[in-house]
């Protein structure tokens, strides 16, 4: 079995529609969406269409999880939070109609799959909304985590995080896949996955970023993907959210 891995696509559609045909190209059995799929872009209901369509397995991000609580405290209307993500998050929340904001809802917070051996989440295997962005964070998520295999997103920024399975503090050393790249997990290593940003990586390279993991084999293979970073902007920029959304787009940041 290969599953094909997004995360973090923030309503970029043209970014995602470039990754969907790669991995086409690839080949892949399942698709799992890791979070945040909104917030930022242009293109929310576009990148949702386009989940529903794939039949993707979605988990609920951050943004998500933040849009959702706005509609809770406005009893069924979005009340802005101010700020860059509050302005993209209430347009947003805005342009989905009722059956699109119940499918969200319907997200869980977290995922364990059995068949492949692991727990899919947004921000840790412990957490929807902390950054595993560093080997002490990393450390942190192994000790209070029992299990072997995790895929995770938030931190826009593709690589492994990799343990023995001996006391936490012994071991843990992490591989950045910026570049791409294939990481084989041995016998014996437990692993945080990161597949990198779809819709706005922030690594220094615009190219989108997704992931493969082949479950026979145990390989998990970061790709780059040009796409049309232009268009991207340009839906920013016509759906009024504020310009710096777009601009960071071209540089990766």
């Amino acid at each position: 079995m290969r599953l094909l891995l997004l995360s973090d696509i923030h309503a970029n559609a043209p970014a995602l529609e470039a990754v969907l045909a790669d991995a086409a190209g690839r080949g892949y059995d399942r698709a799992v969406m890791l979070g945040d799929a909104l917030g930022y872009g242009g293109n929310p209901a576009e990148v949702l269409a386009r989940l529903r369509e794939l039949g993707a397995e979605c988990i609920r991000g951050n943004h998500e999880q933040m849009g959702l609580d706005l509609l809770g405290r406005g009893g069924g209307e979005l009340l802005g939070s101010g700020g860059v993500v509050g302005a993209a998050l209430e347009w947003q929340f805005g342009q989905l109609g009722a059956d699109d904001l119940t499918w969200v809802a319907s997200w869980p917070d977290g995922l364990e799959d059995r068949e492949v051996g692991a727990r899919f989440r947004h921000g840790t295997p412990l957490s929807l909304d902390t950054y595993a962005d560093s080997v002490t964070a990393a450390r942190d998520a192994f000790a209070g985590w029992g299990g072997r295999l995790g895929f995770v997103g938030h931190t826009h920024l593709p690589g492994v995080y990799a343990a023995l399975h001996a006391p936490v503090g012994e071991w843990v050393k992490f591989q950045g896949l910026s570049a791409g790249g294939s990481y084989l997990l041995p016998p014996g290593i437990r692993a945080i996955c990161n597949p990198g940003s779809v819709g706005q990586p922030r690594d220094g390279d615009p190219r989108a970023s997704y992931a493969l993991f082949d479950v026979g084999r145990q390989t998990f293979e970061v790709v780059r993907v040009a796409y049309p970073v232009e268009a991207a902007q340009t839906a920013i920029l016509e759906a009024g959210l504020p310009p710096v959304l777009a601009a960071r787009l071209a540089l990766g940041r």
